[in-house]
């Protein structure tokens, strides 16, 4: 079976590079589970405490670098955050391709709620900057390169949704931001935190850069709305957070713009809903 495709790699190639990662690092694949697939290839270890995530085809070493130093510094600051295993040893490189293992957080069945995550989200806001060089957040250019990259959109639906990008980047001129620029997780959401303890981590950070907070907040209001988790699950967000983007008047801008972004990074009809993984789970041979 060479269909779907895990970050970009066939499933025969995932594999093989899990196997080759795990050996590099002393671990052994056996029954590894694939998590997600959408971006990356993201396993989890049945021998061992670890989740390892390849990295999708074509993500330069030095960007995941970045990530792994950047995760290093917010671990020696006690951040909230998912953490590395075993740091000195990443990322992993094999076959061209880069990896990262993390340690595995088992998890209930319900997802961390939104008032769990304005904590962690406020303190990586208001941290001073790290070590390694992030770059800034540019929504209206990740909408263009999503258009570009998609295989399941008509030319009539990519010309829609270009002219769409267009005018809210012309809409976007006119904001004026409210909160100190600072660190962004980049895509904050349910899906990127996990139960730890009586906590809640953040982890997936692919996307972290420098920007206004406003848009991690804007993507958060987005993800309770278009999600099924409702008004009164946001508020109570906003309230431990301390500030309603909704009641900011560049809040329908950049909401229009990180919907936008979610249809333009749909590249592919077959997913799981809840995972971004094919809806069959697949695991490594015993």
């Amino acid at each position: 079976m060479t269909d779907p495709v895990h970050g970009g790699y066939t499933l025969p190639r995932a594999l093989h590079l899990l196997d080759r990662v795990c050996g590099a690092a002393g671990l052994d694949p056996r029954g590894a589970i694939l998590l997600r697939g959408q971006t990356n290839a993201v396993f989890r270890l049945a021998a061992h405490p670890v989740v390892v995530k390849i990295a999708r085809v074509g993500t330069g070493t030095e960007e995941v670098r970045r990530t792994v130093l950047f995760v290093r510094w917010l671990m020696d600051r006690g951040f909230p955050t998912v953490p590395l295993y075993r740091p000195e040893l990443q990322p992993v490189l094999v076959g061209g391709e880069s990896a990262t293992l993390w340690r595995y957080l088992p998890q209930p069945p319900q997802a961390v709620p939104a008032e769990a995550l304005a904590k962690p989200l406020s303190t990586l806001h208001s941290l001073a900057s790290p070590p390694v060089a992030l770059g800034p957040l540019d929504v209206c250019a990740a909408v263009r390169s999503s258009l570009n990259g998609t295989a399941i959109l008509d030319d009539g639906d990519l010309g829609f949704l270009r002219e769409r990008a267009d005018a809210l980047e012309g809409a976007l001129r006119g904001v004026t931001y409210e909160l100190p620029e600072g660190i962004l997780q980049g895509d904050p959401q349910h899906g990127n935190a996990l139960h730890d303890g009586d906590g809640a981590v953040l982890c997936d950070w692919d996307n972290v850069c420098t920007g206004q907070p406003e848009w991690d907040l804007a993507t958060i209001e987005v993800h309770c709305r278009r999600f099924g988790y409702g008004a009164e699950h946001y508020r109570r967000f906003a309230e431990t957070y301390g500030w309603d983007v909704t009641a900011w008047s560049g809040h329908p801008v950049l909401r229009d713009l990180r919907e936008l972004r979610m249809v333009a990074t749909m590249r592919s009809s077959r997913r799981s809903r809840r995972t971004g993984c094919p809806d069959q789970a697949v695991t490594s041979q015993p």
